[in-house]
């Protein structure tokens, strides 16, 4: 009795240490260093099983054999936790590391950046040229002014109708959040009316700091009845936002005959707002429209250095104005003297 009882001992021990011996073993597998010399693309695809993606990886010579990765994922309970996406698997990864960072879904990231003033059919050419991006264009109109400028990060197989719709739907969720806590006593009646002078904003405004004076200004402007006499919404109606050129393809300004000409968007000829935005304004444009600068300035001419001078009176406007052409007059003298 006592000899069986020994026996059974000697093999509940050798049992014990086997497995302790097999843990081991497989702790050890698993950290090993991988056989890739150089960091590589992987990509695990919607639908893709485990072990579909263990044989992947060994096919590409990431790790020295599936079943390694499929035991230590199941023992650590993670057969259905890998995330799909796009992966930069680095040189010598082991077999842990890269469960761990197809578990955390730790994928490449690529990113689109749509500066604050353009047009949507200069913002639609941005996504269509993007080698980041898949599928086809949508063939529905997108409107004006409807596409929140910003830097988007995306992953592996974002198209560019999603990267479109998500566009939109952060410009419904700014609105959202930034019209109930507009203003009181605002000339404008709706979000989509406080987009169109915020384009106007936007694309009166070099410089960041000037932007609710800006704002201020034309809120006086259309509180008073005045026209709002904004260069770009002459251009709007002539291009649609495109710059302009001569016939010689140098950049120009406005002819005289453009700003008398009577468009939707004139807003030398019309009274209040254009009919559409006149490109996509950023968040501080349209915040500053919702909440603008207190003042009395209901003038205001380029100084030359990239920003404005601003007046209260005709009278103060055009000594503005005769002030900024002096300084044309001298900038133009002393490039001829160089």
């Amino acid at each position: 009795m006592k000899t069986l009882f020994a026996l059974g001992f000697v093999v509940v021990v050798l049992a014990v240490a086997g497995a302790a011996g097999g843990w081991l073993w497989m702790q050890s597998e698993v950290a090993k260093p991988g056989p890739s010399v150089e960091t590589t693309t992987f990509e695990v695809r919607k639908g893709e099983h485990l072990g579909s993606v263990a044989d992947r990886l060994e096919e590409q010579g990431l790790i020295r054999d599936a079943r390694t990765l499929r035991l230590h994922a199941r023992v650590e309970g993670q057969q259905t936790a890998v995330k799909v996406g796009e992966y930069a698997i680095p040189a010598r990864a082991s077999v842990q590391r890269i469960l761990e960072q197809l578990v955390e879904g730790d994928v490449i990231e690529y990113r689109i950046t749509v500066p604050e003033g353009l047009t949507t059919a200069q913002i639609l050419r941005i996504i269509e040229k993007s080698d980041d991006l898949d599928g086809d264009m949508p063939e529905r109109e997108i409107a004006e002014g409807t596409l929140l400028p910003d830097t988007y990060i995306f992953g592996a197989d974002t198209t560019r109708t999603q990267m479109i719709e998500r566009m939109e739907k952060a410009q419904d969720d700014l609105l959202e959040k930034l019209w109930p806590e507009r203003s009181d006593d605002l000339p404008i009646e709706s979000p989509e009316e406080a987009v169109i002078l915020a384009s106007v904003v936007e694309k009166e405004t070099g410089i960041a700091s000037e932007r609710d004076l800006v704002a201020g200004l034309f809120t006086q402007r259309l509180k008073r009845g005045m026209r709002l006499e904004s260069d770009p919404t002459v251009i709007y109606g002539v291009s649609k936002g495109e710059p302009l050129f001569n016939r010689a393809g140098q950049r120009r300004t406005l002819y005289r005959s453009e700003l008398n000409k009577a468009t939707d968007w004139n807003t030398y000829q019309i009274d209040g707002l254009p009919k559409t935005p006149i490109c996509n304004p950023g968040r501080d444009a349209i915040a500053a429209v919702l909440n603008p600068a207190d003042t009395d300035y209901v003038f205001f001419v380029a100084d030359g250095k990239g920003g404005h001078l601003f007046a209260e009176t005709l009278a103060e406007h055009n000594r503005n104005v005769a002030a900024y052409r002096a300084y044309e007059r001298e900038e133009i003298a002393r490039e001829r003297n160089n």
